[in-house]
């Protein structure tokens, strides 16, 4: 059976009020934006609570239009369907039995016929159009059997302008459409959580701008090109993503020259949120996000994280705070970022890293240690910022 049109549900969205198309019309947006990356033309409509794809091609990949569909933030479910004209009740129930009828090679299951008759001048009611389509069901095959509470095929008939006709309800992601919540910036690394983390705010509708630091030749060109190929695996939820690249060699080693050791983390990790909260703020993010997990490593304890945000006006959002590695194992894996994640190739935070790090920094001696810096830090971080590479990064890309 070829389907030519998907109903694409929304859950969330449905509670937003007045302004509620403003997240419809961003939806539809996400999913054309999806289907452009998928062989065959497509036209997306809304149309009285419902948003349609229509298949205008003559063919098309199914199997890629579902798979990019279920990386749309915003839909609740996919429905593969069939459009019938209105040509009587009689050619109905042809075109329903034919449905079923090659739709499930084994008929020994059970049914129930759903109809919705957003169309009041259709000359039979919502009750009488499931009575009648159910008994020339049973009629056509007389293996399957009615069940109203549980049945293994849930058979909807939707009278519209058209007549809508599907039984395959595919789970989409759930979550608000990308854009719809601003945007925020993500300290992308090449581990397991920091990708997973922009994946989690990007549910939430945030647009998703990164900043990588790279420091060669400590990190060579292949752990770079390890973060831009996670940037790109999170951007076919996500959205187009603009990577910072931030060549972060000479600020690290002058932190190493000059500060103790064992705080060498921390202060790192200082100057990265620095960093990014410089670039968060001209590139209009209002947020940044990090990959923390409060215990995993020693600059993410409760003291470390005080020292960390200390330096930040910006809010820091930490989705994966209270998770266990192995739930963000399980995540990283269902978006196809953990296979890259492991790859190893090091990045700049675990080069450096004393054998016993400061887990509990006391803030106040932190700065003092910092202040060791004074002499060249800001120039430093102002190369930083002026050898800033840019890559733009999408699923397309």
């Amino acid at each position: 059976m070829e389907f030519r049109a998907f109903l694409l549900k929304y859950a969330e969205i449905g509670i937003k009020g007045r302004n509620r198309y403003l997240f419809e019309d961003a939806l539809v947006e996400q999913i054309r934006y999806a289907l452009r990356r998928c062989e065959g033309e497509f036209s997306v409509r809304k149309e009285q609570g419902r948003i349609y794809a229509d298949v205008i091609s003559a063919s098309y990949d199914y199997d890629e239009v579902i798979e990019n569909l279920k990386r749309v933030f915003g839909l609740s479910h996919i429905c593969p369907m069939v459009q019938l004209e209105d040509e009587g009740f009689e050619k109905l129930e042809e075109e329903i039995t034919a449905y079923m009828d090659e739709a499930y090679e084994d008929k020994h299951l059970t049914f129930k016929v759903d109809a919705r008759r957003a169309r009041k001048n259709y000359p039979k009611t919502s009750m009488e159009i499931n009575c009648d389509l159910g008994e020339v069901l049973l009629t056509a095959f007389p293996e399957m059997k009615v069940d109203v509470h549980k049945p293994d095929v849930m058979l909807h008939v939707e009278i519209r302008e058209h007549i809508y006709v599907y039984s395959i309800v595919i789970p989409g992601p759930g979550g608000m459409p990308v854009g719809t919540a601003g945007k925020a910036m993500l300290l992308l690394s090449g581990g397991i959580d920091s990708p997973v983390a922009g994946y989690m705010i990007a549910k939430r509708g945030v647009q998703i701008d990164a900043v990588y630091f790279h420091a060669p030749p400590y990190t060579s060109e292949r752990a770079k090109q390890k973060v831009v190929d996670l940037a790109k695996a999170v951007s076919r939820y996500a959205g187009e993503i603009r990577l910072h690249v931030i060549n972060f060699t000479d600020i690290q080693m002058y932190i190493y020259d000059k500060c103790p050791h064992d705080e060498l983390t921390i202060i790192m990790r200082r100057y990265m949120m620095r960093i990014a909260e410089h670039l968060a703020k001209e590139s209009g993010c209002t947020g940044l996000i990090t990959g923390e997990s409060i215990g995993q490593v020693a600059s993410q304890t409760m003291k470390s994280l005080l020292v960390t945000n200390e330096v930040c006006t910006l809010p820091v959002y930490r989705p994966l705070i209270a998770f266990d590695k192995m739930d963000i194992v399980d995540i990283a894996e269902k978006i196809d970022t953990y296979e890259t994640s492991v790859l190893p190739y090091e990045d700049c935070c675990t080069i450096f890293v004393a054998k016993h790090p400061v887990t509990k920094p006391n803030l106040q001696i932190i700065k003092k240690h910092e202040r060791h810096l004074e002499e060249r830090i800001e120039e430093l971080l102002q190369k930083a910022y002026d050898t800033a590479e840019i890559i733009t990064v999408s699923a397309d890309r």
